[in-house]
């Protein structure tokens, strides 16, 4: 592609080279340079990419985006025949150029972006799930995977870098998709990767404080800020109007509103009638959608968060005009991944697997299950190496006071002693009046925990969810906890 192609949307000064350059790689890691690349210096928490000139000019880069006012290693000189093209911001850059690269590939898709601190994983599902029954052939770029067809993408971010989105959803096209839903970080706002997709439909699910520290947002102010960028690059914004801070995330936008809702009776589309499903081995929920559409709805996924995610599904999908059945048998069927995810194992008890891996998450699962009425609720949980030790005393906090039993045991203790963990763990728990058992290896207290099941008992094994690893020292060793529950059950049957 020719370099001023590139460059049509893009505030930029350029000196040297020629806008007729032929540019044969867009590249932002210097590892993939090749000879008539255009290489774009991001400035990164961890390192920036200026410092990687000399190397980049080295392998026959063709031109490089600079950010201005940015220092430049010692001694670098760029050819005459280099263009160097000088913005403000190379993360914007990347974004721009890297959808022209794709031929523009959000503009022939119909986007819907969803961003809030809880729900955006398991509502893309959701919607993936409905548009898919009703004959569309939908994409989905999220936390766990991205999905084209029959491809499964594992994930390293929520949303990816702006290149990425790119390639993915101009992959989609190639593919015959006809409709993308993706998650959309605060982080990803924050950074522009999502800069220059105009959104079909932009959804705010909910927020409360979290990702604020040193290396992401400096406050929630910040937080709330980045949010509500996303309504600003989108035609129409659908919002949850139970949040107390919607109207914070409102400001500035530049879409058409819509809301949905629970306990708001000026909601567009409303939840009315809840009623929870516990039967042996089971839970769900079921409620009647009333406002701009009425009809029933049954999960078989439990709790009032599920009653918003599946609102929130229903509120984007109504716009592509299909079928209440078709509607109906989707949600019923939707599944996630490490999301409130059942497991059959006894008609006597309930066992689950789901991602809570911080204080705030593990007190929105464990208080859900309460509304259940469990005999015993038992949480199962560790804490990752490596990472805050706050979150380690507030999570055995949390589960000392709302599970009836917590099984203390490992998850990804990294570089640290997983025995230094759990202590920290249970001096939350101390905090509390929660009984606890401590059993450091994660197999044998998942065994533990399915072999004391009582009758009634809602088990929940919490942190890992989607996770098919655990990792120790700088190695990542195979752990699925499905398969570790299969291998349990396999063993039980020939003893």
């Amino acid at each position: 592609m020719k370099l001023n192609n590139l460059l049509e949307r893009l505030d930029h000064t350029m000196t040297g080279g020629s806008a007729e350059t032929d540019i044969t790689a867009v590249v932002y890691d210097s590892r993939k340079v090749v000879p008539g690349s255009l290489f774009v210096c991001i400035v990164g928490a961890k390192s920036d990419g200026h410092a990687y000139l000399p190397d980049v000019l080295a392998k026959g880069a063709a031109a490089v985006v600079i950010q201005e006012g940015s220092a430049l290693p010692e001694g670098v000189s760029f050819s005459e025949g280099t263009a160097v093209i000088t913005v403000a911001n190379t993360r914007l850059a990347l974004a721009l150029i890297s959808a022209a690269w794709f031929g523009y590939p959000a503009e022939q898709l119909p986007v819907i972006g969803i961003t809030g601190t809880k729900g955006k994983t398991t509502t893309t599902y959701m919607v993936k799930s409905i548009l898919d029954n009703a004959g569309y052939r939908t994409g989905l770029i999220g936390t766990i995977e991205t999905i084209i067809g029959d491809r499964h993408i594992p994930s390293a971010n929520t949303t990816p870098e702006s290149y990425l989105i790119h390639q993915y959803l101009r992959a989609m096209l190639d593919a015959g998709m006809n409709a993308a839903v993706m998650e959309v970080s605060s982080q990803a706002l924050m950074l522009d990767r999502t800069a220059g997709i105009e959104f079909e439909i932009g959804v705010f699910t909910n927020i409360s404080p979290d990702h604020i520290g040193p290396a992401e947002h400096k406050d929630f102010a910040d937080y709330l800020h980045c949010k509500g960028l996303l309504f600003k690059q989108c035609r129409l914004g659908i919002f949850n109007a139970d949040d107390p801070h919607t109207a914070d995330v409102l400001k500035g936008s530049t879409c058409e509103v819509e809301t949905y809702g629970v306990c708001s009776p000026d909601a567009d589309i409303r939840a009315e009638h809840i009623a929870h499903i516990h039967e042996p081995g089971y839970l769900g929920v079921r409620f009647d959608v009333a406002g701009k559409m009425d009809f029933p709805v049954e999960l078989d996924i439990p709790g009032l968060f599920s009653v918003y995610n599946a609102l929130t599904a229903i509120s984007i999908c109504r716009h592509f005009a299909i079928d209440i059945p078709d509607i109906q048998r989707a949600l019923k069927a939707a599944r996630v991944k490490g999301r409130i995810e059942m497991v059959p194992v006894s008609d006597a008890f309930t066992l689950m697997i789901d991602y809570a891996h911080n204080a705030m998450a593990l007190e929105s699962l464990l208080t859900t299950l309460r509304d259940y009425h469990p005999k015993r609720l038992v949480c199962l949980f560790g804490c990752g190496g490596n990472r805050d030790r706050a979150r380690r005393f507030e999570m055995g906090e949390v589960s000392g006071r709302l599970a009836d039993l917590t099984i203390v045991t490992s998850d990804n203790p990294r570089f640290e002693e997983p025995q230094a963990i759990i202590d920290d763990i249970k001096t939350g728990l101390g905090k509390t009046d929660g009984v606890y058992v401590e059993i450091p290896d994660r197999r044998e207290a998942i065994a533990w925990a399915i072999h004391k099941g009582q009758p009634g008992d809602i088990i929940v094994l919490a942190g890992k969810g989607h996770e098919d690893y655990q990792e120790i020292k700088g190695q990542k060793y195979p752990m699925d906890e499905r398969v570790i529950i299969k291998d349990i059950l396999d063993a039980d049957t020939l003893r």
